[in-house]
């Protein structure tokens, strides 16, 4: 059996106060609590980057506060998906592209595109939006060397190196449970984001070479964590993803499985912060992934 793809199972973003001596050591300087997390995890979702634009130095110091193998993904702007809403996006995405990503160097994953809860699926926004994103560190930089003039003198534009590029969509919608949307994102090799929630569409529908998963909590949104065989089940599902399989219980737009593959790279973060059980969850999860993938 070939081996299975990288699994990297992590938290959305590493600032809560609340995890403070329970998660985090009681007299750990908050300065060191990016390097702690990234000691337990092998992957951390930024999100301070959906709020607003960071700056060149941060990505290079989260870059060198991390191990080699480390990967972030990076959430994207909310002012591109929420007030843009995803048109005239060209300036705004090359200004988010300018702002520094490319200093996470060959620790830069995929990016992240949540889009608001009252975004209706429309094609051919859709598309144009698809159309936009660069593949491959290289188009990523040509594109961010488009920046606004405000940006000068914050920007960094060039990657250490030619790397593939990917990108995953959350859906917040139900208009976007239709195979039109999945057959977009087939078409322009963007990830559909399973996301567990109560409150918006859980689909598995498999649309690129990889697999990104969200879990805000199935029960309360951002706040319940994951019991035992709630943990078994996504350990499974993540087993047969990696796999290059499917798994037998996914919910998926389109019936028929997606294309197969000898493994699939997965990627999954706990987003069920409120109740400080979103790094407790994480380990969890990865040390049944870990005995699956050993057999």
């Amino acid at each position: 059996m070939p081996d299975p793809g990288k699994v990297r199972i992590g938290i959305s973003g590493w600032t809560y106060k609340p995890w403070r001596g329970v998660f985090y050591p009681e007299d750990l300087k908050q300065k060191l609590e990016l390097e702690y997390a990234s000691k337990t995890f092998n992957s951390i979702e930024i999100n301070g980057t959906f709020y607003s634009l960071q700056r060149p130095p941060s990505f290079e110091r989260w870059a060198a506060e991390t191990p080699d193998d480390f990967v972030f993904s990076v959430k994207a702007p909310r002012f591109i998906t929420h007030i843009k809403r995803l048109k005239d996006a060209k300036a705004p995405v090359a200004n988010f592209l300018a702002s520094g990503v490319f200093n996470l160097g060959p620790k830069l994953g995929p990016i992240l595109w949540q889009l608001p809860p009252n975004f209706i699926f429309r094609p051919e926004v859709l598309e144009d939006f698809f159309l936009l994103l660069p593949h491959d560190t290289e188009k990523a930089s040509a594109l961010a060397s488009k920046h606004d003039k405000w940006m000068s003198g914050r920007t960094a534009l060039k990657s250490d190196a030619k790397r593939p590029l990917r990108h995953a969509m959350e859906i917040r919608h139900a208009s976007f449970a239709t195979p039109a949307f999945i057959n977009l994102l087939r078409q322009y090799d963007v990830a559909l984001v399973c996301a567990d929630t109560v409150e918006w569409p859980r689909l598995m529908d498999v649309t690129s070479d990889f697999m990104y998963c969200r879990l805000h909590g199935s029960e309360v949104l951002y706040a319940n964590g994951y019991d035992e065989p709630s943990l078994d089940q996504w350990a499974t599902r993540v087993h047969h993803w990696a796999r290059g399989s499917e798994p037998d219980d996914a919910e998926r737009v389109i019936k028929e499985k997606g294309p197969q593959k000898p493994q699939r790279d997965v990627f999954v973060y706990f987003d069920n912060d409120a109740k400080v059980r979103a790094p407790f969850d994480a380990k969890s999860l990865t040390a049944k992934i870990n005995k699956l993938l050993a057999k």
